[in-house]
């Protein structure tokens, strides 16, 4: 209890005051996107409160959409941003307040999330929180040890389709979206699938017991079946950049629209209340439900189809 309320301290932000955050990994776009929406100037796509002002460059040799990109992403935060690199992730600690794990490739996320829960400050570990549902465990264990709060999601749970089409009378959810896969990844849906899965967990909830995945040339379709009956469909679509949902109600079926909005913002908003608070706004414990979704859906794949229960 003592090392935790030390913790909580140390962590404690100064009210009224930006944040200070540290970047870990950038290899991905998302680097560029969300110091912009913090550091740049005022204005609807802009988010108060923080600002990014040291990062750790990170990078993986084997995965193309990291080292194709990682010396450019830190070139543009450093000459743009004016963003401080430190050679080591220890070295990230006394400069910021709160770190955003963002590292492209899930495989490193233990090891870094092992280092940054040393700092005592919150983490946010953007997706794919890791590889494999026993690194996502790990994690969440490394977390409570070290009394470190932490949280990983989409940007689409705060999507205007996720946050309109939330009912509680929903009877079942079908959603869709890209899908495409990075071989070094074990959880091949964890890679892009995460946007339309999260989604259907936004507007399911959680409580899935079992998965059922069919592979396709147009496609693959994973069905959970909550502990409830009710029943939850992902299609992964490999030709389209597109996301949709429907909701299957009493009386009723909604359908989301084309032009419904997906932005980051929202969910950088909601970064920043858990940084200053702690508190995470999704649970972990649904994230690694989330996991385990993917895990049987992986199982279920290996197994030619057949329905498999979540770890």
């Amino acid at each position: 209890m003592k090392r935790l309320l030390l913790l909580l301290l140390i962590c404690r932000p100064v009210l009224g005051a930006d944040l200070q955050l540290g970047i870990i990994g950038t290899d991905t776009s998302h680097a560029i996107a969300f110091t912009k929406a913090f550091n740049g100037t005022p204005g609807p796509n802009h988010v108060e409160g923080a600002r990014v002002v040291a990062a750790f460059k990170g990078g993986s040799h084997d995965v193309e959409s990291s080292y194709t990109r990682v010396d450019k992403f830190a070139e543009q935060l450093s000459t743009e941003w004016k963003v401080e690199f430190v050679d080591e992730i220890v070295q990230l600690c006394p400069k910021v307040d709160a770190i955003l794990l963002e590292s492209v490739d899930g495989r490193t996320h233990l090891e870094q999330a092992r280092q940054a829960f040393a700092c005592g400050k919150p983490v946010f570990i953007d997706k794919p929180l890791a590889s494999t549902l026993e690194d996502a465990r790990e994690i969440a264990r490394l977390a409570r040890e070290t009394g470190v709060p932490w949280f990983s999601s989409s940007s689409l749970r705060w999507s205007e389709i996720a946050t309109s089409m939330r009912y509680e009378d929903a009877l079942g959810a079908l959603t869709w979206g890209p899908g495409p896969t990075e071989p070094h990844h074990y959880l091949d849906l964890s890679w892009y699938a995460i946007h339309p899965i999260e989604t259907l967990y936004t507007l399911m909830g959680p409580g899935c017991v079992e998965v059922t995945r069919t592979a396709g040339k147009t496609g693959d379709v994973i069905v959970g079946r909550w502990k409830d009956g009710r029943l939850g469909t992902v299609r992964v679509l490999p030709e389209t950049w597109e996301y949709g949902a429907v909701v299957f109600r009493p009386k009723s079926v909604e359908q989301s629209r084309s032009d419904m909005a997906h932005s980051y913002i929202p969910m950088l908003r909601e970064i920043v209340k858990f940084f200053r608070t702690g508190t995470p706004p999704v649970p972990n414990e649904e994230t690694l439900e989330i996991f385990a979704f993917m895990d049987a859906a992986q199982r279920s794949k290996e197994q030619g189809g057949k329905t498999v229960k979540l770890r």
